[in-house]
C-alpha cells in the first residue's frame, strides 16, 4: 500500500486532513448534482437551502446562519444571481445589506435537489459511516463549539505563555505607552495619534471597535492593537505595537492573528484595512503573510489621516 504521509503526520495536521476529505466529498457531490442536470455547485446548494428554509435573508444573516465569512457568501451569491436562481432587492447599493430571495428557478432547482438527491445522499452517507454518522456529526459539533470558546491560535500560543486580554480602563495607560514608544522611536507623534491614544474607550471601544492586548507571564502586557470603526462601514486595524523587551517572541504575529479572528467574529473582516509606512518593512511582510494586500483605493480614501502614511493595505480573507 502506498504510504499516506498526511495521515502519518497525526493530529497536528488535522485541518489538512479534514480539508483533503472535504475536497474529495465536494468533488463527488458536484458529480452527483451534474448527474441530475442541476446547474449548481455544492456550496451554492447550501445557500439555496438556507433561503428555502428561512425565507429572504441578507448576506450578513446568511453568514451568521451558515457560520461562513461574508466574502465567501458574497462570492457564492453572485454566481446564483448571475444564473437567475436568486433575486436581490435594490434598496441599497451595498450587496452585503441587500435582501436575497429565491426566484422561481431557484425554488425549482433546490426543490428538485431536496426531493431527488438529498434522500439518496443521506442513505449513502449512512452506509459510508456504517451507521455512525450521528456520532461523527456530534463530534464535529463539539469541535466547532470548543473552537468558538477558545481558538486554535490561542491554544497554541498559550503553550509559549502568550494570552489575549480585552480592553479595560486600567489598561488604557498601557495602550498609550506601548504605541507612543514605537511611534516616537520611528516617526513623530501626530495630533491624530495623541487624540486616539488618550481616548481608546470613547473613540474605539464605545463606537463598536475593539482593543486587544498580548500578555506574558513574566512581562505582563507587552503588545496591543485596535480595530476601529471608520466611515462607510470600513474598519481600520490600527495602533499595533509591541514592547522592545518582548521582541523576538512573535508577539506581533500573535496579536495580528487574534485581531483578524476578532474581525471575523465581528463580521467586518472583508472591510478591514490598515495604514503604515515603508519603513515598517517587517510589519508589512507580516501583513502580507496573513492576507493583506496593497490597495490604492484605501490609500485614496484614508491615507491622508497621517502624514507618515505611504502604504495602505486591505485584508482579503482566505475563505
Amino acid at each position: 500500500m502506498t504510504p499516506d504521509t498526511l495521515a502519518d503526520l497525526g493530529p497536528a495536521f488535522l485541518g489538512s486532513r479534514l480539508k483533503r476529505l472535504s475536497d474529495r466529498l465536494q468533488a463527488e457531490a458536484t458529480a452527483v448534482l451534474q448527474a441530475h442536470d442541476l446547474p449548481i455547485q455544492p456550496a451554492q446548494q447550501v445557500l439555496l437551502a438556507a433561503l428555502k428554509q428561512d425565507g429572504a435573508l441578507t448576506i450578513g444573516a446568511l453568514a451568521q446562519r451558515l457560520r461562513l465569512s461574508q466574502p465567501t457568501i458574497t462570492r457564492t451569491v453572485q454566481g446564483l444571481v448571475d444564473q437567475g436562481l436568486v433575486g436581490v432587492s435594490r434598496e441599497t447599493r451595498d450587496l452585503r445589506h441587500k435582501t436575497l430571495s429565491l426566484t422561481e428557478g431557484g425554488a425549482r432547482v433546490i426543490g428538485t435537489a431536496q426531493r431527488e438527491i438529498w434522500p439518496r445522499v443521506a442513505a449513502a452517507v449512512t452506509e459510508l459511516c456504517d451507521g455512525g454518522e450521528q456520532a461523527l456529526l456530534d463530534q464535529i459539533a463539539t469541535l466547532e463549539a470548543r473552537l468558538d470558546a477558545r481558538s486554535l491560535v490561542d491554544r497554541v500560543t498559550a503553550a509559549r505563555g502568550l494570552t489575549v486580554r480585552e480592553f479595560s480602563d486600567d489598561l488604557a495607560g498601557a495602550f498609550y505607552a506601548i504605541n507612543a514608544a514605537w511611534i516616537s522611536q520611528m516617526f513623530t507623534l501626530e495630533e491624530n495619534d495623541v487624540t486616539l491614544l488618550e481616548n481608546p474607550r470613547a473613540l474605539i471601544v464605545d463606537k463598536g471597535g475593539a482593543v486587544l492586548f498580548a500578555q506574558t507571564p513574566d512581562l505582563g502586557v507587552v503588545g496591543t492593537c485596535a480595530i476601529m470603526r471608520m466611515k462607510d462601514g470600513w474598519f481600520e486595524l490600527t495602533k499595533m505595537g509591541v514592547l522592545e523587551a518582548a521582541r523576538g517572541r512573535k508577539v506581533g504575529e500573535f496579536l495580528l492573528a487574534a485581531a483578524l479572528e476578532r474581525a471575523e467574529a465581528m463580521g467586518v473582516a472583508d472591510r478591514l484595512y490598515l495604514l503604515t509606512n515603508r519603513k515598517c518593512a517587517a510589519a508589512i511582510h507580516l501583513y502580507e503573510k496573513l492576507g493583506f494586500q496593497h490597495d490604492a483605493e484605501i490609500m485614496a480614501l484614508f491615507g491622508g489621516r497621517y502624514e507618515r502614511c505611504d502604504v495602505a493595505m486591505r485584508y482579503w480573507p482566505a475563505s
